[in-house]
């Protein structure tokens, strides 16, 4: 039944591709003249429909990574060795407990509990010591490294979970998030191209029936609608980017063990803006690798405020 579900929704959505894009060339004579005029327009405008399903399709069949995958891999067999390295050791009782001062008026400080002898800083949250962390899954029973979360639908751990994406059937994680950001830019901008050639075609001086302008204003209110959606969340994965984020660590930030104390400004895991655009999308270094947690002196760095030298020194990128 899940399988079936998940083809019947690309189903639907390519059907809404055909109803949006097919319904302007049946209803718009026009366009059809104008199209023999100047083909190459309207070939553009096919080859960018065509591209975003396309994108579609590939994003929806790219693996999100799975921490199972990276565990039966013997340079994944590395990586985890070398991530376990940097995370608390569960039989260390001790604790450190640092200050961040956090930006704002209010210059508030956060303070949180570090185990003694450990690398990363996996719980910042004194209330509950970093000893009494399990770093294993539950449901999958297998090591569980950071910034990585099972998944219901999915039935997997996924590496860098960003979200489970009903419309795509899969998880949006490490290996396909570059991908599905591309999905929302191409789809955003043929959407943005539709909605200009139907208010085109309803304000074009021509004679044309009741139906016919009543059915195009339809379907232009159903476009803008699904623009306005559209336009947000690629407004709002681009954030995640810049700050290297996801979108599960932004919402649940205070009930993740190791995000747990630290202040909203700061980010734990960003290398700079422009290093988390190379290697959210040019990079190979990272794909289906464990990320380790960051060490006590970059939160600390993180946290200050920037100064003019800061600025000079390229600290932000």
């Amino acid at each position: 039944m899940p399988e079936k579900s998940t083809w019947g929704t690309k189903a639907g959505l390519v059907g809404i591709h055909l109803l949006l894009v097919g319904g302007l060339f049946l209803l718009d004579s026009d366009l059809i003249h104008y199209t023999i005029i100047h083909p190459w327009y309207t070939a553009l405008y096919v080859l960018l429909c065509a591209l975003s399903l396309f994108q579609y399709f590939l994003t929806s069949l790219t693996p999100p990574g799975y921490v199972v995958d990276v565990l039966n891999s013997q340079s994944g067999e590395a990586n985890m060795k070398g991530a376990r390295d940097s995370i608390p050791c569960p039989a260390s009782g001790r604790e450190t407990h640092v200050t961040i001062h956090a930006e704002g008026p209010s210059h508030a400080t956060t303070s949180y509990a570090v185990p003694s002898g450990s690398r990363a800083k996996a719980d910042v949250n004194p209330s509950i010591p970093s000893a009494n962390r399990n770093w294993s899954c539950a449901y999958c029973h297998v090591w569980q490294p950071p910034r990585s979360k099972h998944c219901h639908d999915c039935e997997k751990c996924v590496l860098r979970f960003d979200h489970h994406c009903v419309w795509l059937g899969t998880c949006i994680g490490q290996g396909n998030h570059c991908r599905f950001w591309w999905y929302l830019f191409e789809e955003t901008i043929l959407c943005v191209w539709t909605a200009v050639m139907y208010i085109v075609s309803i304000n074009r001086e021509i004679s044309k029936t009741w139906w016919r302008g009543g059915l195009e204003i339809i379907l232009l209110i159903a476009l803008l609608f699904c623009l306005i959606i559209l336009l947000m969340l690629l407004i709002f994965h681009s954030y995640l980017v810049l700050t290297n984020q996801t979108t599960y660590e932004l919402i649940r930030r205070r009930r993740i063990h190791y995000l747990r104390g630290i202040p909203n400004n700061v980010h734990p895991f960003s290398k700079g803006l422009l290093r988390n655009i190379y290697f959210f999308c040019w990079s190979r270094d990272d794909f289906y690798t464990i990320e380790s947690l960051p060490t006590r002196e970059e939160l600390e760095a993180k946290a200050r405020p920037y100064t003019f030298q800061d600025v000079l020194t390229c600290r932000c990128c």
